[in-house]
């Protein structure tokens, strides 16, 4: 049976019927033209154009063939042994073997092969593939003076400025900087001060490449090298979380607070692991903590910092640099608060071999510390006023340093492609260059950078771009020179010599004062056994003995002065003196000029 809809609708409803019919053309307006206005035309004549009915198109070639992908699946049985053959097992491989040596096409995959082998065999033998023909040319190493320009330049983007407390680089390529935003003043942080970090692209400075939203203000932030949409911080309030920016902007997952730290974490590193899930960070409160990011429920391991060895957590020292390299797995070295350096071996069994070596490094916290990339042995510490290196064989002294500035160092690292040249940055605002090959008492180059403090530094895997962060949260991005990103011909050599000959002065140095300090204990020793024996000392003659060399020293003083004041009256009668004689010679002179006119006239 046959649907058929009908659709009903009123005439009325259609609207009025339209009629259409020619009539006449009308003319409603007639303008007249002005003839004053033809003095404003010039008559042409009349112009002959060619031009051709057809559209007009550009001239062009374009490739015509039509190029079609599509994915197929295969199935790969080439080599490799059966899943019923267990390669290990001597018997099921030579049986196997037997086997297909019996087949029909045996010997003619193998004579078809062999043919194929022994040609690549000829190749290789009349051709060197890895001949190196430019082997006796020399690079002409570039005299321009070492030199930074800056890229760009990233702002807090908040109305409150924070400071700008840890950058960290994209690993796959200088596309991408991570900056940690945070406070380290708590009084002077405010309930509308933002807790937001943010990764900027480097060719855009006006605007965030994503936004990281933590509960707490990010203190360390640290990309993952096996996995660049992953980033692991460290809080403020002593939390550790993590990131995958495919995600979103809010965390992934964070440490409870009871299992996590009772200070800032100043710093999280990823450790070399299999999974690329490890970590371990550090605090303040004179903790290490190892995570594993795929479980932050509590700490996979832990380790007090207290130079006593007995782990207790009163007597910590506070961690605010962590140094781990990846060629060491085993061992890691911090540097605390107090200005100590301590190696640590994390593999030991007791809690008393975890902790190897102490270092006395600085006078203050001790900021930055990190291995030499070519030299592993040798460390560089930046603390007070000064930035150190050192030699893990040499605990009493560093092997060298530099001078003693007028303002205060806050971080400092080396380069990745040249040994002998590390970054350091000051409270002054200014970035130094230090290339110890060319000179040691004073920076290669010193760049000022802002006019506020500098409060960390950063340099790309590649050795070119160098990024500093400022207390107001301003990160300047600088690209170097070729000749401090460049290796100079045997500088390798020349900074082994240099530092195996400053270990080795280090050495002589030690074992001297090893000597003097056993001397000087002999002797104490004895004086004591004398006073043991002769009795002590009467209190009224240490008093005046006091007293008299107080009083010499007062008497050497005054005498000096005095001697100072004859000095100064001497001279000023010697001044008189020449000054009465000028005028007597100039006296003398007149008066025989004078005589001399009168005797002409």
């Amino acid at each position: 049976m046959e649907i058929v809809y009908v659709y009903t609708k009123k005439r009325s409803e259609f609207g009025r019927q339209c009629n259409f019919s020619d009539r006449q053309a009308e003319l409603h307006v007639d303008i007249l033209p002005d003839e004053s206005l033809a003095t404003n035309f010039i008559e042409k004549n009349p112009v002959d154009t060619g031009i051709q009915c057809v559209q007009e198109m550009s001239e062009h070639e374009v490739n015509t063939e039509r190029f079609e992908t599509e994915n197929r699946g295969i199935n790969h049985v080439e080599g490799g042994w059966p899943k019923d053959v267990n390669a290990s097992e001597v018997e099921q491989v030579l049986r196997y073997r037997k086997k297909v040596e019996k087949d029909e096409m045996y010997i003619n995959t193998i004579q078809q092969l062999g043919s194929v082998m022994e040609h690549v065999i000829k190749q290789n033998n009349a051709i060197d593939i890895y001949e190196d023909y430019f082997s006796d040319l020399h690079v002409e190493e570039s005299e321009e003076p070492p030199s930074a320009k800056t890229i760009n330049v990233f702002r807090d983007p908040n109305e409150i400025k924070r400071t700008a407390t840890h950058l960290t680089w994209y690993p796959d390529g200088a596309r991408k900087l991570g900056v940690a935003y945070s406070n380290l003043e708590f009084q002077r942080s405010t309930s509308d001060t933002s807790m937001d970090s943010y990764i900027w692209d480097i060719e855009n400075p006006n605007k965030p490449d994503f936004t990281i939203k933590p509960v707490s203000p990010l203190v360390c932030l640290e990309y993952n090298p096996k996995d660049s949409h992953v980033l692991v911080g460290g809080c403020y309030n002593g939390q550790i979380a993590y990131w995958d920016t495919r995600k979103g902007s809010q965390p992934v997952e964070m440490s409870p607070v009871e299992h996590s730290h009772r200070d800032p974490v100043y710093k999280v590193i990823w450790l070399q692991s299999k999974t690329g899930t490890e970590c371990f960070s550090s605090s303040t409160d004179g903790q290490v903590l190892w995570w594993d990011t795929r479980k932050l429920g509590e700490p996979t391991e832990k380790l007090i910092m207290d130079p006593s060895k007995k782990m207790d957590v009163e007597k910590a020292q506070g961690v605010i640099a962590l140094e781990y390299e990846p060629t060491i797995p085993t061992k890691f070295m911090v540097g605390t608060e107090q200005g100590t350096v301590i190696s640590c071996n994390r593999k030991a069994k007791t809690p008393n071999e975890k902790i190897v070596a102490i270092y006395n490094a600085h006078l203050g916290p001790v900021y930055s510390l990190q291995r030499n990339p070519f030299f592993p042995k040798n460390f560089l510490t930046v603390g007070d006023w000064t930035a150190r290196i050192w030699s893990e064989d040499i605990r009493e002294s560093s092997i060298m340093w530099t001078k003693y500035h007028m303002s205060y160092m806050t971080d400092g690292c080396w380069s990745p492609t040249r040994p002998a040249v590390f970054f350091t940055t000051k409270m002054d605002g200014t970035l130094d260059v230090w290339d110890f090959l060319f000179k040691q008492n004073d920076p290669t180059l010193s760049l000022q950078v802002t006019d506020e403090p500098l409060h960390s530094l950063r340099i790309q895997d590649q050795g070119r771009f160098i990024a500093s962060g400022s207390q107001s949260g301003t990160t300047t991005l600088l690209e170097l020179s070729s000749g401090l990103c460049t290796m100079q011909r045997n500088e390798k050599g020349l900074i082994t010599a240099m530092f195996e000959r400053e270990q080795r002065r280090e050495k002589i140095l030690e074992s001297r004062h090893r000597e003097m300090r056993l001397k000087q204990r002999s002797t104490s020793g004895q004086e004591k056994a004398e006073e043991e024996e002769g009795g002590e000392a009467d209190e009224e003659d240490l008093v005046a003995r006091a007293e008299k060399d107080f009083y010499d020293v007062i008497e050497a003083e005054k005498k000096k002065r005095e001697d100072k004041e004859a000095k100064r009256k001497q001279a000023e009668a010697v001044v008189d003196e020449k000054e009465d004689t000028i005028a007597e010679e100039k006296g003398d002179t007149e008066n025989g000029e004078k005589a001399d006119e009168e005797k002409a006239d």
